[in-house]
């Protein structure tokens, strides 16, 4: 295990591209932390760095109590598991689990030590002796994840490994390596663009957009108070709804979204925003799951027509065009609704969050 600290490390590319703008960024002894956000927003980028592959242009890296800014990625003590699999088809599972470690001149019976202890904790002893061609997807990352632990590395980095598995093998793949951080207790960086992932997987997790770090913070502190409106829509399945306009006071509090100045979205009475955030332009955010479909339209004071409906089984997913803007309802498993009804709305008092508009940052106000 390894601490692993960046300090104002950033990447610019020729042509004055910043990839990464600067970073700070501790891991600590045996945590696993996860880089989450769109494509292209800087997170393989930063992965890379920390493992050699890719030259930082200035800050520090620091893996254990060495600055490893000029340290080849074969001198880093890290092992890196890729999305693809990597693996040499002409070598049985035992080879290509054990080639890392003849590279290096390990004994040959520590080799075989390594190689079946890899395979227990993976559940792979019956594949040794057979080659990639002979194995499913979820095996040959398996096999990959093995290559990792046989080096018995410092850090373990994984860049996006479950990316070409099919749904169900990456649920079952994401519990294999929850379990494999808890009896390792390795240090982990786990870089992916699926939240779920993300959410399922990080003790803390990285969000990043656009090169920059947007907030550093454990699964349930992103979803409950994101820093900024881009953290907020990122995290959670379906998306935050968000709508632009003022709240204002009128026989009770009510939000006047912008684009639709005649609708007065009627807020529950025990909901109460600090004085300051009354009548100034912000954004209201309301998580689909907080929103609750209600018999009496007098309890919450808006209604609005059901365009689709998606029912899943244990829940269903109500759409709708409020004031211009997609809005989404996470409902029970039955929901006695059709399209084109007037379905009356109550957002939990509790759970709605301001932000400041696009204009003024997007930061968290309430």
């Amino acid at each position: 295990m390894a601490r692993v600290e960046l300090y104002q490390v950033s990447k610019t590319y020729p042509g004055n591209v910043t990839a990464v703008h600067p970073v700070d960024l501790t891991i600590e002894h045996g945590e696993f932390m996860v880089l989450v956000g769109p494509s292209g927003c800087g997170k393989s980028t930063t992965l890379r760095m920390i493992a050699g592959l890719e030259e930082i242009t200035a800050g520090t890296i620091s893996i254990g109590d060495r600055i490893v800014n000029e340290i080849e990625p074969r001198g880093r003590d890290i092992a890196m598991v890729f999305q693809s699999y990597a693996l040499y088809p002409h070598m049985t599972v035992k080879d290509n689990l054990a080639f890392g470690l003849k590279m290096r001149r390990i004994p040959k019976d520590e080799m075989l030590r390594r190689v079946r202890a890899a395979a227990q904790v993976l559940g792979i002893e019956e594949l040794l002796e057979r080659k990639p061609r002979a194995l499913s997807g979820g095996q040959r990352q398996r096999v990959a994840l093995g290559r990792a632990i046989v080096r018995d590395p410092a850090v373990f980095l994984f860049d996006e490994p479950l990316s070409n598995l099919d749904a169900k093998m990456r649920v079952q793949m994401r519990t294999e390596i929850a379990r494999l951080h808890h009896r390792l207790g390795a240090t982990m960086i786990y870089v992916t663009h699926d939240q779920t992932e993300a959410m399922t997987l990080g003790q803390r997790i990285v969000v990043m957009n656009a090169g920059e770090v947007q907030q550093v913070a454990p699964p349930l502190e992103l979803y409950e108070t994101p820093s900024n409106r881009f953290v907020a829509g990122f995290i959670g399945s379906p998306a935050m709804n968000f709508l632009n306009g003022r709240l204002t006071r009128s026989d009770g509090l009510v939000f006047i979204p912008d684009a639709d100045q005649d609708r007065a979205i009627r807020l529950p009475a025990r909901y109460a925003p600090p004085e300051r955030l009354l009548d100034v332009p912000l954004v209201l955010g309301a998580r689909p799951e907080h929103i609750d479909v209600v018999a009496a339209p007098d309890e919450v004071g808006f209604e609005v027509p059901l365009q689709v409906i998606e029912s899943l089984g244990n829940e269903t997913l109500l759409y709708f065009d409020l004031a211009g803007n997609s809005f989404t309802v996470r409902g029970p498993g039955q929901v006695a609704a059709a399209v084109d009804d007037k379905v009356s709305l109550a957002m939990r008092p509790e759970s709605i969050l301001l932000f400041a508009t696009d204009e003024a940052g997007g930061g968290l106000l309430s």
